[in-house]
């Protein structure tokens, strides 16, 4: 009997050990994820120890989670996140005394989190984290997407604090649940007593479209000085995220677009030349009052921005354009006018039909824009046309002369002579003055008058003209005058002399018998 009892208490001490081993193998090689290996393994709690607000213990997970939050110490780190998930943290907390115990649920559906908050003692709090829908289920995570979802967290987290832009979320009742660093030192520097959780509210967009419609220009006070942004809004999961991008470069560029377009406003109301601006669709952008007195076109005809066809037609039906023979060819005039103006420099003579004349100039303009000039020049063509006159008359007055004329500059540079200057010297006139003196010279030879003459021109002429005679180039005697100008300018003439005047032609013999004495007197003072 002992024997037999022996021999199946040892074969069941075989069987057992020959399970557990098998077991063993099994655990080895799937793992250790067996069912055994689940209940030797429980799920290590998050606990904080804090004393005076500094960490002195904590357990693996606790410190796996204030490694991910950002922030300059444990307790703020820790009491920020809290306090965007917990709204009754911040205020509750300090009111832990003795043993007293406060426990904090999360608001938020679908993200349930509790906290427990214990007092032991000394200034030391405990902190007891719990996620009640993972709450004794054992569940396991797989490292490998751990690992990419905190990496990927990292990467988004260091993206929003190192952006320049402010973004936040609020939720319906107005409360910023979350917000990234620049929002954060922005809400520090302008409300340095109120960074708590809920942070406060730098931008009211109560008053703004919760969606749609684009950016949206929003102004931030402080320091005295106002900061510009663009606000772009959304609608997220029923809370708003709002992304409000830097905009005060923009903000003083267009300032200073508009200073610029002010000041070129106010020069263009006091220019007398018409200006008129077109944009690349041909359409009137810019005008000046002086316009309307040149064209005398209406005021709210020019506001209603024509276009640039309409405009002319307006011009030709108040006679402010030439009138061509037909429609077609003026219509064609202008598709010309139109088509030089935006390919270059343009400038074209209107004579209107009212006597007037205008200076159209045409210029080109960036992104296909052209811009009109137009100038009333009738009183600068009068002029011009009258000086002409006055010019023409001038050198017909000095080619009637009988006398050779010349005027020399101060530098001995030839103005102006006449023709008869032309027949006396040759009708290709040198362009200086020793020029002239080398041709007079080659043409009469050298003699003293020609030396006076030209010491004369060399010399510092007196108030009275001088005057002198000279051989001709025919040979024949040649007077010469030599007069100053203004300006050091010379006047020199020459004249043939004054021919001599004819011998007295003798009386007709009497027909009737004269007196003897008489005519021997006559004969006797004709002789002597």
């Amino acid at each position: 009997m002992v024997a037999h009892f022996l021999i199946a208490f040892a074969a069941a001490a075989l069987a057992v050990g020959l399970a557990l081993l098998l077991m063993r193998q099994l655990e080895r090689r799937f793992g250790g994820a067996g069912p055994a290996r689940g209940l030797e393994r429980g799920i290590e709690p998050i606990v904080f120890l804090f004393r005076n607000q500094v960490l002195i213990d904590a357990t693996g997970p606790a410190r796996a989670l204030l490694a991910t939050l950002p922030g300059q110490g444990d307790w703020q780190g820790l009491a920020s996140w809290l306090a965007m998930r917990l709204p009754d943290f911040g205020a509750l907390l300090p009111d832990l005394s003795g043993a007293a115990r406060l426990e904090f649920k999360e608001r938020a559906e679908g993200h349930p989190l509790r906290l427990l908050a214990e007092d032991l003692g000394e200034g030391v709090i405990r902190l007891t984290l719990a996620d009640p829908a993972a709450e004794n289920a054992g569940i396991l995570v797989d490292s490998l997407s751990l690992g990419v979802m905190e990496q990927e967290l990292e990467i988004l987290r260091s993206t929003m604090d190192h952006s320049p832009m402010l973004a936040w979320r609020q939720d319906r009742q107005g409360q910023v649940t979350w917000a990234n660093s620049a929002y954060m030192d922005l809400a520090d520097a302008r409300l340095p007593d109120q960074t708590q959780w809920p942070l406060p509210q730098i931008v009211d967009l109560s008053a703004r479209p919760a969606s749609g419609g684009g950016a949206r220009r929003i102004q931030v006070d402080h320091d005295g000085q106002s900061r510009w942004y663009d606000c772009h809004v959304h609608e997220v999961a029923e809370q708003t995220v709002a992304i409000a991008l830097p905009a005060d470069a923009a903000v003083r560029a267009e300032r200073a677009l508009r200073e610029f377009v002010q000041t070129l406003t106010k020069t263009f109301a006091d220019l007398p030349i018409g200006l008129a601006i077109f944009d690349r669709d041909r359409n009137l952008q810019l005008f000046n009052p002086a316009l309307i007195d040149l064209t005398g076109l209406a005021t709210g005809f020019l506001t209603a921005r024509p276009t640039l066809y309409a405009f002319l037609d307006r011009l030709r039906e108040a006679r402010m354009v030439p009138e061509p023979k037909d429609y077609r060819s003026w219509r064609n005039q202008m598709a010309s006018l139109e088509a030089a103006a935006s390919s270059g420099h343009h400038v074209e003579m209107w004579s209107l039909p009212g006597g007037q004349t205008y200076r159209v100039t045409g210029r080109p303009h960036p992104d296909g824009a052209v811009a009109f000039l137009f100038e009333d020049i009738t009183s600068e063509i009068s002029l011009t046309r009258k000086f002409r006159a006055d010019l023409s008359l001038g050198a017909e007055v000095l080619d009637s002369l009988e006398d050779a004329v010349v005027v020399f500059a101060a530098n001995g540079e030839l103005l102006i002579s006449n023709r008869r200057y032309g027949e006396l010297w040759g009708a290709a006139a040198p362009a200086t003055l020793d020029d002239h003196i080398a041709v007079w010279t080659q043409a009469c030879g050298q003699s003293p008058g020609l030396a006076a003459l030209r010491e004369a021109l060399h010399a510092a002429l007196p108030d009275q003209p001088v005057r002198g005679a000279m051989a001709g180039p025919a040979g024949g005697l040649l007077s010469w005058g030599l007069r100053g100008l203004s300006g050091g300018r010379l006047l020199l003439s020459f004249a043939a002399p004054m021919p001599t005047p004819p011998l007295a032609v003798e009386p007709p013999a009497r027909t009737a018998l004269a007196d003897p004495a008489e005519t021997a007197r006559l004969r006797r003072s004709m002789s002597g």
